[in-house]
């Protein structure tokens, strides 16, 4: 996982929480890393979910909520660092219809050994869009958060529903997006 991910999550960590509460998490979380991450380096995802799983000890919040809540948070971020993705864009689905095309296939030239979830993308018609996520790492619930968080930065009316892809979360995950 790229250490990008790491240092949003651990700023934001501090920015919303405490500095404090960010330096207790990587001293409890005995990471292999030590806790340290730059932003183009790789680290193993396990390290996020250790982290992840200690910020749900220290809130109360289930690790469904935190990964939810850095997703929407992470999305903020990405849009602030990225606005060509969003130049012309008017609906949240002319963003997310471009996952796979476009902001994977950037991401990919700025970093070439990027483990990406993919997604297979349908729209079967003009008020309905299907992603279906799927990725090793299963992190459904992150996915979940940024494509939220796509949707709010739009303030537009879209419902969003997910369901699984089969018995594990290893099967997938279909997120389903409806023009209201």
């Amino acid at each position: 996982m790229k250490g990008m991910v790491f240092t949003e999550f651990l700023e934001l960590v501090e920015r919303t929480r405490s500095p404090e509460l960010a330096d207790a998490l990587i001293d409890e979380s005995n990471l292999p890393s030590g806790g340290v991450y730059t932003s183009v380096g790789n680290y193993d995802h396990r390290e996020m979910v250790t982290l992840v799983v200690a910020l749900s000890r220290h809130t109360g919040q289930s690790v469904t909520e935190v990964l939810h809540w850095f997703g929407l948070n992470l999305f903020q971020s990405l849009a602030s660092g990225f606005p060509e993705f969003f130049r012309d864009k008017t609906h949240p689905f002319d963003v997310l219809v471009g996952i796979e095309s476009v902001i994977h296939t950037e991401v990919r030239k700025l970093y070439p050994d990027a483990e990406l979830p993919s997604f297979v993308i349908r729209q079967p018609n003009d008020r309905t869009l299907e992603l279906d996520y799927h990725s090793p790492r299963c992190m459904d619930d992150l996915a979940h958060g940024l494509i939220d968080g796509c949707i709010a930065r739009f303030d537009l009316p879209v419902a969003l529903s997910r369901r699984p892809l089969g018995t594990t979360q290893a099967d997938g995950t279909r997120f389903t997006l409806v023009r209201a």
